[in-house]
């Protein structure tokens, strides 16, 4: 049995995961982070994408996040996450939908701040959709 480090993943309104794991990976501001048992403390805001949580049997949980905070502990790594759901329960047509609504919002914005927030919302929608179609891959679906 190696070493292993308890990983909590929640959003506002409920806990996603909660666990040990040998290596958790995380979609960081400055870029993709992974973090192991005894990894140095450091806080970072997350963007939108795929928390990948590495079990010890190589099997791994994966989560959809769309933003929020990670928090890094030597033995304890949390994701707070804005909203958060497991790759196997995104809703592909929905997340779709998301998408063109988002791509569509960016085409017929007004103002700056119409812009900023048409970004964001297509930045989510595609990592969303890049989570579940990775997902599918990995599972060979």
């Amino acid at each position: 049995m190696g070493m292993t480090i308890h990983v909590d993943v929640v959003s506002a309104d409920r806990e996603i995961y909660s666990g040990t794991s040998e290596m958790v990976v995380a979609p960081a501001e400055m870029g993709e982070v992974g973090i192991m048992p005894g990894h140095s403390a450091f806080i970072t805001r997350l963007v939108p994408g795929e928390v990948r949580i590495q079990h010890e049997s190589r099997d791994e949980e994966v989560l959809f996040v769309s933003g929020g905070y990670l928090e890094v502990q030597p033995s304890v790594v949390t994701v707070l996450a804005d909203t958060a759901e497991r790759a196997p329960d995104i809703d592909a047509a929905e997340a779709e939908a998301a998408q063109r609504r988002a791509e569509k919002a960016l085409e017929e914005q007004t103002s700056d701040m119409e812009l900023a927030r048409a970004k964001a919302e297509l930045a989510e929608a595609a990592a969303r959709l890049r989570v579940y179609r990775r997902h599918r891959e990995r599972a060979g679906v």
